[in-house]
C-alpha cells in the first residue's frame, strides 16, 4: 500500500478532509495535502479533474474518489 501516490484535496475546515487524513495517517499512507481553499489556481486544477467543488477529493495513482469512503479507500489502496 505505501507504493501508491496519494493525493487529497482539502480545506482547513473540512470535517471529513479531516478524517480523511487522519485515516490514511493511523494506517501509515503518506499523501499529499493540497489545500484548495489556500489558492483559487488548486481549487480550479480540482474542478477540473473532478467536475466537483466538494471536498475531499482522494486521489489513488490515477483513481478518484470523491469523498471520504473508507471502504473504496482501501479497496483503491490495496490494488
Amino acid at each position: 500500500m505505501s507504493d501508491k501516490k496519494v493525493v487529497i484535496y482539502s480545506t482547513p475546515t473540512c470535517p471529513i478532509c479531516k478524517r480523511a487524513k487522519a485515516y490514511l495517517t493511523e494506517k501509515g499512507i503518506s499523501y499529499q495535502d493540497i489545500d484548495v481553499a489556500a489558492s483559487s489556481e488548486t481549487a480550479r486544477e480540482m474542478i477540473k479533474k473532478s467536475g466537483q467543488m466538494g471536498v475531499p477529493v482522494i486521489i489513488v495513482d490515477d483513481e478518484m474518489l470523491i469523498g471520504f469512503n473508507q471502504a473504496k479507500l482501501d479497496e483503491l489502496l490495496a490494488r
